[in-house]
């Protein structure tokens, strides 16, 4: 058996070089070969070959490996793919083979299957009840978890990874607020939960499957080798975290996501709906993969964001302040008495607001989308796609184009996003696709905005956060734009 496996690694270790000496010597010219040697600076690489090609580059590599993809980041064709001509752009059988992890949950559904998830979805974050919730459940999670935590980093001195620390809060808070059970991530301790770090260790496996050929990833994955191994040990992490919790709440009384799921699940095979949908597995399975697709999103995304706006503050002083001033003057009318506010009250925070939204122009959580069409179709930009074709759309590439947001498109300016007014300046998604664009836009953005104020309001008003010298804080190669090296800083009360 030993002699078996050491004979596959070989042959896989061979084809692998053959394909990199065989793919860069065919297409050394070709501008976005670089982002296949440099794969350690991937986004970077995708945003200046879009931005020299006019927001669209189609690329094809060796015949044998059938490697054509259309890279785009314009507007107009964001436009087209996700608005204009939706019903013609699904996620594709591709996407899903490589996704398999996340099932029939609503990241890798489509059509029928992810019209139900939708309206699941929906109906369960449009009850007054939910958001009830989500207040109670946020300050609870940063009175008996955020603060207790950042204030022993601060007493002891300690540097920090505010990443992790965003992770294991946005992580047991979605847990607390879909599951009802804390997994206690968020201590002084730091204890490790093999679900939690599982979200962040299946990304980057994700991110490869999408550039190497299919058959070299499924090699990998039939020898249980390199990334696929760590994807496989992802999946199981996962698996072990939600079965259990599934088991329990079919014992005990059911919660309200349980039992809205369990209700499409049922209507579904019972014919109350016109388009029946076929499941790939068991209630439970469902259970496990439209759960999982809540823990994903409630987990990264504000996480994400909120990891980049404190680098980002951290290197532009004058926005710390201006948050500082907004806060003392719009929440805290008496000075060094912070008080938690209400969801209306966060609506008062417009500077903020603007700050997640630049946060999130430079550094949309995800990063990249793909799409495959259904029958062939000709871009507003000119390009043809054949049906069944690959189709990658850079989110991070829209924010950082001269041609949709001008010369001092890297610069953090949050003023870009205020009125005359005073006001929230509203941006089309195709033109801002952080939260995704057109139909399959975010259904808990409002909640996303709602956290992460109250959040960054604490932490602005109760520490000063500064990096650590000579910490290189950069996106990380994965689908979810994280910070390579975490965000490491050193905390000290700001009222001291």
């Amino acid at each position: 058996m030993a002699t078996f496996q050491y004979s596959h690694i070989i042959f896989i270790t061979l084809c692998t070089i053959f394909f990199i000496f065989y793919f860069k010597r065919i297409i050394r010219n070709s501008p976005l070969a670089k982002v296949f040697r440099n794969m350690h600076r991937a986004h970077e690489k995708i945003t200046k070959v879009l931005n020299e090609h006019g927001g669209t580059y189609l690329l094809r590599g060796p015949w044998f490996f059938r490697i054509e993809i259309l890279f785009t980041s314009d507007p107009a064709n964001i436009q087209h793919i996700f608005s204009k001509r939706f019903s013609n752009y699904p996620k594709g059988s591709e996407f899903r083979n490589k996704f398999e992890i996340l099932g029939d949950g609503i990241f890798s559904s489509d059509f029928e299957m992810w019209e139900l998830q939708r309206r699941t979805i929906l109906s369960l974050i449009s009850h007054a009840k939910f958001h009830t919730s989500l207040e109670r459940n946020v300050w609870e999670k940063i009175e008996t978890g955020l603060i207790p935590v950042l204030d022993y980093f601060s007493g002891q001195g300690i540097v920090v990874d505010l990443q992790d620390i965003f992770q294991r809060f946005a992580f047991d808070n979605i847990c607390q607020l879909v599951l009802e059970h804390d997994p206690g991530s968020l201590s002084a301790a730091l204890p490790y939960i093999p679900c939690e770090k599982a979200f962040s260790v299946a990304l980057q496996p994700l991110m490869y499957r999408h550039v190497l050929p299919e058959r070299i990833w499924k090699l990998q994955k039939w020898l249980n080798i390199g990334n696929e191994k760590k994807l496989s040990e992802s999946w199981n992490a996962f698996d072990d975290f939600l079965y259990p919790i599934i088991s329990s709440k079919e014992k005990n009384n059911r919660l309200d996501v349980f039992t809205a799921f369990e209700n499409a699940y049922e209507n579904n095979n019972n014919n109350i709906y016109n388009n029946k949908v076929n499941f790939s597995g068991d209630l439970r399975k469902f259970f496990r993969d439209s759960l999982l697709g809540l823990l994903f999103a409630g987990r990264d995304t504000t996480s994400t964001c909120l990891t980049w706006l404190f680098y980002l503050i951290a290197t532009n002083p004058f926005a710390e302040s201006k948050i500082l001033d907004e806060i003392e003057r719009e929440i805290i009318p008496v000075k060094n008495e912070w008080r938690f506010f209400n969801i209306e009250e966060s609506k008062k925070l417009v500077y903020l607001h603007a700050c997640l939204c630049e946060s999130l122009r430079l550094f949309p959580p995800l990063a990249l989308e793909y799409k495959s069409p259904v029958e062939s179709d000709i871009l507003p930009s000119g390009h043809f796609v054949s049906r069944n074709s690959k189709v990658v759309i850079s989110f991070y590439t829209v924010g950082r184009s001269e041609s949709v947001w001008g010369k001092d498109c890297l610069e953090f300016k949050p003023e870009r996003w205020i009125t005359p007014r005073g006001g929230i300046k509203h941006e089309p998604s195709y033109k801002f696709p952080a939260f995704n664009v057109g139909p399959r836009t975010c259904l808990g953005k409002e909640m996303s905005f709602i956290q992460m104020k109250m959040v960054a309001a604490t932490i602005v008003y109760r520490y000063r956060v500064r990096l650590v010298d000579g910490h290189s804080v950069v996106p990380r190669d994965s689908i979810m734009l994280h910070a390579k090296n975490g965000l490491k800083v050193r905390l000290s009360d700001r009222n001291v």
